[in-house]
């Protein structure tokens, strides 16, 4: 699928679809997410689990324990409860390793069954690797790499290749619960046990340079690095490190020096149960693969459930520009403004990347979404807003580059105290280019008063070391003080010495 295929166009919502819902039951949790539609860009807007364990003990007894059996259909029953109430229109049930494994799965499906009336759909290991690697390309923008995915009772990978799932996958018993049942007979003994079920099942035909990490264990480690580390941005989707700081992070985890005590900041006290597992078999997929970094998803298999079931139209909409589409567009005055914006601003970035369209496309869909906020505090709650939003389709230098281009659409202040320190992880070329995309959103606004006829009928070009804002005669040649200042900056953030509105001869 090539670029020019992915459509990036702004057209405003019309309708919404009825929020879409999974119950996920895995080893060590039974989770309910309701998104807010069966869309490209979902956004969980309920979500919640319960620890039921299912996997504790199955690899002495085979058999589920009665305690997580009765937890798990008390659960259910909960979250069938809760999905009516939200008028879920459709409810998907998966339940994965433990139940798998369990004499007694087949048992708990049918009690899950008769007390919610839900159908559990009991997947295979190789499905769920295909299902979790969709959720990566599904939540990030062309993803090439090694997935990841560590639950309760086992341990998924496969390569995400674009928009397609590599064909070799695997799926080993190499869970959150496996490994600390290992982790209780001895760190060096559960080490040397891992990397032999590694050798013998994890091949070397799934190294590739980057290691997408999927699962709640590795989730809480991209928490607690973030935290110690003091990131500037605190969302794990997205965050990366190199292998070689993972690995020494994951070590200090699981196998800490002797005498020190090992503070995890930013984790809930009942995942840190399960952080040393997660860190050890964090340590040992790494050395055994090799890859240069890695990359922490938010979305894994559920998210890939979700987008099966999308068309294959709907599966090649761009989510950075999908989410931004359903969030800056209903918020906006004028819906239709921000196509406008997208085809003017082009001009000003000829050559441009996939990448870089991309991004500015989705500044103009949240170009307009703190009008209603006050003046004064607009270009900064813009910015930490867009900062921290669960989009997708972006690493943590594109959350700054496009927080940053609409802190200067409301601001052309380049040292304003809040940019900092996150303006640190985006290059100087990005810097200049988010502040020429931010101040030309500024002043569009303010000539054209959120007009696309205005909008399109001026332009935007350089003669000699001056900016020139050409419009047609309708326009009236807004020139304006406040107009003034607005080309003013935007020539300064170009580079150039001044600017001037003239009107074009008819």
């Amino acid at each position: 699928m090539t670029d020019a295929n992915r459509p990036l166009d702004l057209e405003p919502v019309v309708e919404r679809k009825p929020p879409y819902g999974i119950v996920d039951i895995g080893s060590n949790s039974v989770r309910l997410v309701v998104y807010d539609q069966l869309g490209r860009a979902p956004l969980p807007r309920f979500n919640e689990k319960s620890l039921c364990r299912l996997g504790e003990g199955l690899a002495e007894t085979g058999a589920i324990r009665a305690d997580n059996f009765r937890r798990t259909v008390e659960a259910t029953r909960r979250f069938s409860a809760i999905a009516e109430a939200m008028h879920v229109g459709e409810l998907d049930v998966t339940a994965t390793e433990a139940i798998r494994r369990a004499a007694n799965g087949p048992e708990l499906a049918a009690a899950i069954e008769a007390e919610s009336g839900l159908k559990v759909r009991v997947l295979t290991g190789k499905e769920e690797a295909h299902y979790s690697t969709l959720g990566v390309i599904s939540g990030f923008f062309r993803p090439v790499g090694t997935v990841g995915d560590m639950g309760g009772g086992s341990l998924e990978a496969a390569l995400a290749l674009d928009d397609k799932v590599g064909e070799v996958s695997v799926s080993l018993p190499l869970g959150a619960l496996p490994v600390e049942a290992m982790l209780a007979q001895g760190r060096e003994e559960a080490k040397r046990e891992i990397d032999e079920r590694l050798r013998s099942g994890l091949p070397m035909s799934l190294s590739k340079p980057v290691f997408y990490a999927v699962g709640g264990g590795w989730r809480a480690l991209a928490k607690a690095h973030m935290a110690i580390a003091k990131a500037p941005v605190r969302v794990t989707h997205g965050y990366a490190l190199s292998a070689a700081e993972a690995r020494e992070f994951a070590k200090s985890i699981w196998r800490p020096a002797p005498g020190k005590a090992v503070a995890i900041p930013g984790v809930q006290s009942r995942r840190a149960r399960s952080l040393p597992s997660a860190a050890l078999l964090l340590d040992r997929v790494l050395k055994r693969l090799g890859p240069e970094r890695i990359v922490f998803s938010a979305l894994g298999l559920r998210e890939g459930l979700l987008f099966s079931k999308l068309s294959r139209e709907e599966q090649y909409r761009d989510p950075l520009i999908e989410g931004a589409r359903l969030i800056g567009l209903p918020a906006a005055r004028v819906p239709e403004f921000a196509a406008a914006l997208a085809d003017w601003t082009a001009e000003l970035f000829p050559g441009e990347t996939p990448g870089e369209t991309r991004l500015r496309v989705a500044a103009c869909a949240l170009s307009d979404i703190a009008w209603r906020d006050a003046p004064e505090l607009r270009a900064e709650e813009t910015f930490r807003r867009v900062l921290q939003f669960p989009f997708i389709g972006l690493d943590h230098p594109d959350r700054v580059f496009l927080a940053a281009a609409l802190h200067f659409r409301y601001d052309y202040k380049a040292d304003a105290a809040w940019l900092e320190p996150a303006l640190r992880l985006i290059g100087d070329g990005a810097r200049r280019r988010a502040r020429i995309l931010g101040s030309a959103l500024r002043l569009a606004y303010r000539f054209s008063g959120a007009s696309s006829a205005v909008l399109e009928s001026a332009h935007l070009k350089t003669q000699g070391d001056r900016l020139v804002l050409e419009v047609a005669p309708a326009a009236r040649a807004p020139d304006s003080e406040v107009v003034a200042e607005r080309l003013k900056w935007l020539a300064s953030a170009m580079g150039l010495r001044g600017g001037a509105v003239v009107e074009r001869e008819t």
